[in-house]
């Protein structure tokens, strides 16, 4: 293997064509076994399902490089779990979660001179997506379907890296309501792009999005969920059925427990309450985990005791564990961190 030579630390969280993808295609009422392709485009008729009313949904990972060498990637079971959910609610046959495992393996393997060097800050993002292809015109789902896994690497998700971001308190609503959070990769990314755009504009890295029905409860951003930690310091989070079941925040959650001993809590958070919080993050398998300095609302600024110079001294720890298991510098919960190549 012979790494590619980019300049890593700074090539930015951008679309890389990298060699080999993953297809398999699901035709007469089954998957078929699917293959390695080196053709990164996608030809389907004019009035395929995903076309006409955007019946797919799709997942995000990553594989990085350990301190040994080896290449590995975290917790791919629950990107499996969770896109076989987002499928089921979008009428979308189940591509089996055993077979999305072996498929991810399989491509972050054949594409391994792209996994960046371990210390480089840049990691291979792993993107799966189901997409209905057959022509459909009454609503109703297609029939046939295409299973894809490409990769590409990346650099940090907000410019900068582990610096401060700063929000907004959004005035649009990402979309109704749909009572399942883990629909959520599948439907409302499109349809948050024009606040996250709005908010760019007034000079915000991203939104703080409010509960639909009463406006009252804090919820997630456009791409990532909520981490909090009080004076005390507990880390508390946000509980809600309309946000991403994210799986970064669901490990720092853990982290934060059961391996350095904090005190966590899944809750409703009051915005009211959000002035009283010592740090703020923005956690997701993008960003990992990312300050936020300040939030601005229509009445005032918060800006936080820690995070507007660097990320508070809780953030911290939980973001150099979390990394730590990734890289391989810490012994994590089995099956956390799965291994693809040994000794790249």
């Amino acid at each position: 293997m012979a790494l590619v030579e980019m300049d890593w630390p700074n090539i930015g969280f951008q679309y890389r064509e990298t060699p080999v993808r993953f297809v398999s295609e699901y035709k007469d009422g089954k998957w078929d076994e699917g293959r390695m392709s080196t053709d990164p485009n996608v030809v389907i008729n004019e009035s395929a399902g995903v076309i006409q009313y955007a019946q797919t949904c799709f997942e995000g990972l990553k594989a990085y490089r350990t301190e040994k060498g080896d290449i590995v990637c975290f917790r791919p079971d629950l990107n499996a779990a969770r896109i076989a959910e987002s499928a089921r609610r979008l009428c979308i046959p189940v591509f089996p979660e055993d077979r999305f495992v072996e498929a991810v393996k399989a491509v972050i393997k054949a594409n391994a001179d792209y996994v960046p060097p371990y210390g480089s800050g840049a990691t291979l993002y792993v993107r799966p997506v189901l997409f209905a292809t057959s022509p459909v015109l009454g609503v109703k789902p297609a029939v046939n379907y295409e299973f894809r896994i490409f990769v590409s690497p990346v650099g940090p998700y907000f410019k900068g890296g582990a610096k401060p971001v700063s929000l907004m308190v959004s005035d649009f609503d990402r979309a109704a309501p749909h009572g399942t959070g883990h629909v959520k990769a599948g439907l409302n990314y499109a349809m948050s792009l024009y606040a996250i755009e709005h908010a760019h504009e007034l000079g915000f890295n991203e939104n703080m999005y409010l509960d639909a029905a009463t406006r009252t409860y804090v919820e997630e951003t456009g791409g990532a969920n909520f981490l909090f930690v009080t004076k005390d310091g507990t880390v508390v989070t946000p509980k809600s059925s309309t946000i991403l079941p994210s799986i970064t925040r669901r490990s720092l959650v853990y982290v934060a427990s059961e391996i350095l001993g904090m005190k966590a809590e899944e809750r409703e958070i009051p915005f009211t309450e959000v002035k009283e919080f010592a740090e703020c993050g923005l956690c997701g398998t993008a960003a990992v985990i990312s300050p936020v300095g300040k939030i601005t609302y229509d009445g005032g600024v918060i800006e936080f005791p820690s995070g507007m110079e660097k990320m508070g001294p809780v953030l911290q720890k939980l973001y150099d564990t979390l990394t730590g298991i990734q890289m391989g510098r810490i012994p994590g919960p089995e099956g956390w961190v799965v291994k693809v190549v040994e000794n790249a």
